[in-house]
């Protein structure tokens, strides 16, 4: 007798719900998290390693961290700065690597930036956490959809039609989203005391 096809049910559900899943040792559920966000992930990798190879591994690797850490994940937290961290931390590792080990880049400079991000100071460090938490906070509280654009382009680092061919949606609705979106978040955060313009 056939057995019903689950994938279905599976594309229902939201991130952070196959991630329970995935918690649960469930690889269909982790199929489809990589399905939705495998492209994304490997624009970030990417825009940051500018070259083809190790972008893919750093995807293949990114899943594979989730697939292992999934009993870590925080359940009330987005899914999709989560995923992006892990892939961040992974270009930055590789981009170690090749300091390590120069080679020639056509975009140094990226490179470069990225990497002094990694050098600040303690104190630095810390007011960088707690303004990153209380961001998190923001977020999680806008709109599901207005939020998971703003993931995409700020954490997965996707311009507005990337993200637009992502979600398979308009270009101007994606916009409109990234603009009601931001307007909440701006309003949030000053409840924070953050100025969105402060650095």
């Amino acid at each position: 007798m056939a057995q019903p096809d689950n994938s279905v049910n599976l594309k229902r559900l939201s991130d952070e719900a196959l991630m329970e899943l995935v918690a649960a040792g469930d690889s269909a559920a982790l199929a489809q998290l990589y399905d939705r966000h495998a492209r994304a992930v490997y624009g970030l990798a990417l825009r940051m390693l500018a070259a083809a190879e190790p972008a893919e591994e750093v995807v293949q690797e990114t899943f594979w961290r989730i697939w292992k850490r999934a009993a870590t994940y925080q359940r009330n937290s987005s899914f999709l700065p989560w995923m992006f961290g892990i892939a961040r931390n992974l270009c930055i590792d590789e981009l170690r690597r090749r300091q390590a080990r120069p080679v020639a880049t056509e975009n140094d400079e990226e490179i470069l930036s990225v990497l002094t991000d990694q050098q600040q100071n303690v104190e630095q460090s810390t007011l960088e956490a707690e303004r990153r938490r209380l961001i998190t906070s923001a977020l999680a509280d806008l709109p599901q959809d207005q939020r998971e654009v703003i993931e995409l382009a700020y954490f997965g680092g996707l311009s507005q039609r990337e993200i637009a061919d992502h979600l398979q949606s308009p270009l101007g609705t994606i916009k409109t989203r990234i603009r009601l979106g931001l307007q909440k978040l701006k309003q949030a955060l000053l409840h924070y005391g953050i100025d969105a313009n402060d650095h």
